[in-house]
């Protein structure tokens, strides 16, 4: 079974600190979701590709473990993997990297489930569509 990782580089902008100069703790969901996106980027499974397919993928269960502060002006670096389930759910996990100390910043998890797009009911099986990806990708065999 392969190992599906994304890395992305960004830099810390003023909008995303509070008086301390320190990343606002909310804003870690927002480089979950820029790491998901570069993931989708980088192993051709994005929402625009879920979408045309009649679903979407709400998240129904976030975690954050904050570990370092990351500060104005400083870079950063999230990893994102996706972790292999069963159950018909997307599961990543997330390490943000804070480049200028080498510490890790945060921790995280999301789940996601599949939602069919016109009745919102919950996809209890994996879509075949989905299915299909991750034996391209090397998920599944």
């Amino acid at each position: 079974m392969k190992e599906l990782i994304a890395e992305l580089e960004f830099d810390i902008r003023f909008s995303e600190t509070d008086a301390m100069g320190v990343v606002w703790h909310g804003n870690y969901l927002k480089y979950f979701e820029d790491g998901r996106e570069a993931f989708a980027k980088k192993h051709g499974m994005s929402y625009l590709e879920i979408h045309s397919h009649h679903y979407f993928v709400p998240i129904v269960k976030s975690e954050i473990n904050h570990k370092s502060p990351i500060y104005y002006g400083q870079r950063a670096k999230i990893i994102t993997k996706m972790i292999p389930s069963k159950a018909a759910k997307i599961i990543f996990e997330y390490e943000i990297i804070n480049l200028s100390t080498q510490l890790i910043s945060a921790k995280g998890r999301t789940i996601q489930v599949f939602l069919r797009e016109k009745s919102r009911e919950l996809e209890l099986q994996f879509p075949t569509f989905y299915l299909d990806w991750e034996k391209k990708v090397g998920v599944k065999k």
